[in-house]
This record gives C-alpha cells, structure tokens and sequence, in this order.
C-alpha cells in the first residue's frame, strides 16, 4: 500500500549574534548562499566548529545547509546537536523530525513532530509530518486522527487526504477510503498510488468491476500486460515518452529474459533518460543473447563513454568495429576514448584516417589538430585547424588553436594576425588579448603590452597573473607607483603570490619607502622559501 512523505525543513531561525567568531562565520556562510554557493558556505560553518565555534546559530545555519545539499544524516546530527545547546530552540525539533523522516528513521521523526506540535500546537506541517510516520509505524487510527486534524485546516491538501484514505483502508474503512481516493483521481488521474490502493481495495472486498476499472487506468501508467506492454512501448517510441517505454521494456524483459530486440529497447529508453547504468546493463544484455549485434556495441560504448568508463567503452567500440569496420562515427568515438585512455597516438591515427575518408567532417579535424598541437607539430596543427575553419568559418575556438600553432612554430607575425582577426570577430575576446600582450612581451615591446593588459583589466579580467605581469612592465619602465598599485590587485586576489610579495618590495625600495619594502620581502619568504636567496642577493 502506498505512502507519502512532506518535503522541507525550516529556513535560518532569527536569534541574537553569538561571539565574533561566530557572526564572522555565519555572515561569511550567509554570503555565500546569498550567491548560490551553499557548498562553499557549509565549509565556512564546518571550519568554524573544527576551530572550537560552537553556538546554536552556527549548528542551526549547518543544518540548514546540509538539508539544502540532501545531507540529511548530517543535518540530523546538526540538529541534535542544536538541542543540546539551546533545547528550548523553537524550530529545531521540527527541522530535525523532517530529516529523520527523509532517512526512513518513523519512530525518531514521529517523537521530534510531536516535541514541535507541543511548542507549537498549530504548526499544521508538523502534524502532517506526524501522520506520515503514523501510518510507516502502522498505527493507522493515530495517523487517522493526525490527518483530520490537519485536513479540518486544508481541506483540499492532496497529501493529508491521501494519507487519510489509506489510514481508513488499513482500518478495513473501504467505503471512506474509495471516496477519498477518487477525489484525488479526480484532480490527479495518473496517481498511480490511488490506483493502486483502488485496486487493492477492489481485491480485499471481491469488487471486480473496481479492480478492473482501475487496473485499466492504472495499465496507462503501469505495466501489467506483455500484449499490453508491447503495444504502449511502440506509441512511448513513437511520442518520444521515454519514461513510460522504459517501464514497459523492463516488464517485457522480465517476462522474456533472451529476447533480443527487447533488451536493446530498453537501452535504447534508458539512454534516452539519462539513466546509463541501466542502459549500459540493458545493451549487456541484448549482446549476450545477439553478440554479432553491431549496432548494440556501438551504444554500449556510448553509454560507457558517457559514464567515463573508458575501458570497457573501447571494448565496445573494438567489438563493433569487428563486425563494421568501416563505419566511421565509431571510429571518431574510440579516438575519443583513446585519448582518455592516454593513447594519444592511436586516437591520432584514427583521426587522419576519418578525415582521410571523410574531409569534410569539422569535429575529427579539431581533434587532430589538438593532438598534434600537444606533440608539438605546429605545422600540421595549423593545417589541421586551418581546415576547420574553411569548414566552419566561424568557430572561434578553432582560430585561436590556429594562433597558438603558429606561436609556438615561430611564425609570431600570423599568430599576430590570427589574434587580431578573432578581435575583430570577437571584440571582448580576452583570450585573444592576452595572446597578444604575451607576443608584444616577447618582442619587448613593453608599450603595446601594457595597453592590452590595460584593456583587459578593464574589461573586467580580474586574474592574480595578469596584475603581477602588469606591475612587472610598470615597474621596468620606472613607473612605481602604478607597479605598486598593481601588484595590491594581484595580492587582493591572492594574498600569498610570493613573487608580486616580493616585487612589491623591490617597488617600494624605490620609492624610497624602505621600512614597507623590508615587510612584504619577508612576507614573500615566508610564502615562498626558495625566494630567500634572491631576497638577499638583491637586498
């Protein structure tokens, strides 16, 4: 017989700020979760009790993390916790009965629902919370009467009304129970549970006009019927209602363990969902009943691709290739596997036979351009990128590789152009500015570097390195003072960058402002040893 459970736990409790520390930790955690961060803000609050921090607000904002992350066990204890250092705290027993229901643990959440109803006697979610651990406790009289109470308040609370039929069926009450289940058909006609209930309501009084009434409604939702099955699998195909074809499948495949084509249609569902594992499982089986199934394979190893299981996807993939050894989407899907796999040079070769036989196919082009890039032949990657972009000329990602080929083959003035060209494509293009700060450095050219690195900080590029490379031309054309600023940028982003510590120094030496320049070279040390020696040679 089926149950529903509530959803939900309180938000923050507004109480008096503990200690310093605490409100520096709980308005740190409040922060991040303000900019969509609850992970990062949990570790704020977890840190703060490793450093002793331990107040009810830090352990009551914890909970209230964790639940938000699914952490229900630890939200539990967080709670816990919470009551014993404030048992009087007016929303914790609430919070902490939610998590002990989402954990299955009824006799704990059922004690902690009625510790916040005696606090709070018309906290109707709690009430509801209790009947649902009533009817899991089978005490289905007790649930009744939590559920009239809370339906006497929301008489139209779909939950409550569920929960109260199935107290009054397993009170032998069926009569009660039917009326109520089909209200809830009547506003919700796939509720599969009330069909359910309906039916087994119609199997305990031999009612077999309900059963059957019911069992129909409920075959749209629920498969019974391999006939059946097999008919509203082809129409869950044919409407793409992947869900419904899945639960199909799956019954037929019960049924009829070694039928192939059955077996390949339930990967073939499953894979549609997103639910892998289980396709993965499913196209198993369809080449355990037809191993020369070449098209199996190739969705297998999809599946394990798609899973990162790379192994086993290039055994799939090497098994279809067995039986279609031409068939090229298999080939550009096992060089992908390959390159995982750290088998750069056979994804390589797989690759240029693709484009070999299949020029205009943009993808395996990128590729190998990639590859041939990390080799270091620059040459044949810009080749390979340069075909990319008369494939698709508008491919940024693709032009900037081809710069980058050209750079490191030397050829500086078409990296030059490249660059330029994807400004003027791409104006905003921050990749592309700081190819060309880095280029105007290695030529020396110190002027244009620093108007592309001042764009890009005004662009809004906020990076430690591109700071500290700033305040490092700054600084070698004598302007201090804009060096120094710079280097308190990069040190605002990264308050241990050694070598910004101790270039900052070497700014303010020459400032003439000794006493600072000695306090940033010893923080320099202290975040970086291996400086101490150029640290003293230069001071």
């Amino acid at each position: 017989m089926a149950s529903r459970k509530t959803n939900g736990a309180s938000g923050f409790s507004s109480h008096q700020p503990g200690a310093p520390g605490n409100a520096s930790a709980l308005a740190r955690a409040v922060s991040l979760h303000l900019e969509g961060k609850p992970k990062e803000a949990l570790r704020e609050l977890n840190a703060a009790v490793e450093r002793g921090e331990s107040s009810p607000e830090i352990h009551s904002a914890r909970g209230f993390l964790q639940f938000e992350l699914e952490l229900f066990e630890e939200a539990a204890k967080s709670y816990q916790r919470l009551l014993e250092l404030q048992p009087q705290h007016p929303t914790a027993p609430f919070n902490l009965a939610v998590c002990l229901e989402k954990l299955g643990r009824w006799d704990e959440a059922a004690l902690h629902f009625r510790k916040a109803l005696t606090a709070t006697p018309d906290k109707e979610d709690a009430r509801l919370g209790l009947g649902v651990c009533l009817l899991h406790q089978r005490q289905p009289e007790a649930a009744l009467g939590e559920f009239e109470r809370y339906l006497a308040r929301k008489p139209e609370d779909e939950t409550a009304m569920f929960g109260l039929a199935v107290a009054m069926q397993l009170l032998g009450r069926y009569p009660e129970a039917t009326a109520l289940y089909e209200r809830i058909l009547e506003r919700n006609p796939n509720s599969e549970d009330s069909l359910a209930n309906l039916v087994t309501i119609g199997l305990a009084t031999k009612n077999h006009d309900q059963v059957r009434q019911y069992a129909e409604r409920l075959l749209a939702v629920r498969p019974f019927s391999q006939t059946a099955l097999e008919g509203l699998a082809t129409c869950a195909f044919s409407s793409g209602e992947y869900d419904a074809a899945a639960r199909y499948c799956a019954k037929l495949v019960e049924a009829t363990p070694d039928h192939f084509e059955r077996w390949y249609n339930l990967g073939v569902a499953y894979q549609k969902l997103g639910k892998l594992e289980q396709a993965a499982q499913a196209y198993s089986e369809a080449v355990r009943v037809r191993p020369d199934a070449h098209q199996a394979y190739v969705n297998l190893g999809i599946v394990r691709q798609e899973l990162g299981d790379w192994k086993s996807a290039r055994e799939a993939y090497e098994r279809a290739l067995q039986y279609a050894p031409e068939h090229a989407e298999v080939w550009f899907n096992l060089a992908g596997v390959l390159e995982r796999l750290g088998a750069a040079g056979e994804a390589e070769k797989y690759y240029a036979r693709l484009v070999e036989q299949r020029p205009d196919w943009p993808d395996a082009w990128f590729r190998l351009g990639f590859l041939r890039l990390e080799k270091g032949l620059h040459l044949g990657a810009a080749d390979a990128f340069q075909q990319c972009l008369k494939l698709r000329d508008e491919w940024p990602e693709a032009r900037f590789n081809l710069a980058i080929a050209y750079w490191r083959g030397g050829d500086h003035d078409r990296a030059r152009d490249t660059f330029q060209e994807i400004l003027r494509r791409q104006p905003d293009s921050l990749d592309a500015m700081r190819g060309l700060a880095s280029l105007a450095i290695e030529a020396g050219d110190q002027k244009a570097a620093l108007e592309l690195q001042a764009k890009l900080i005004d662009m809004g590029e906020r990076s430690p390195e591109l700071f500290y490379n700033t305040g490092l031309l700054l600084q070698k054309s004598g302007q201090f003072e804009d060096a120094v600023r710079l280097y308190r940028e990069a040190l605002s982003e990264r308050p241990n960058f050694a070598e910004a510590l101790l270039n900052l120094g070497h700014a303010l030496k020459a400032l003439g402002r000794q006493d600072e320049a000695r306090f940033y070279w010893r923080e320099a040390l202290e975040a970086k040893p291996d400086l101490a020696q150029g640290y003293f040679d230069r001071t």
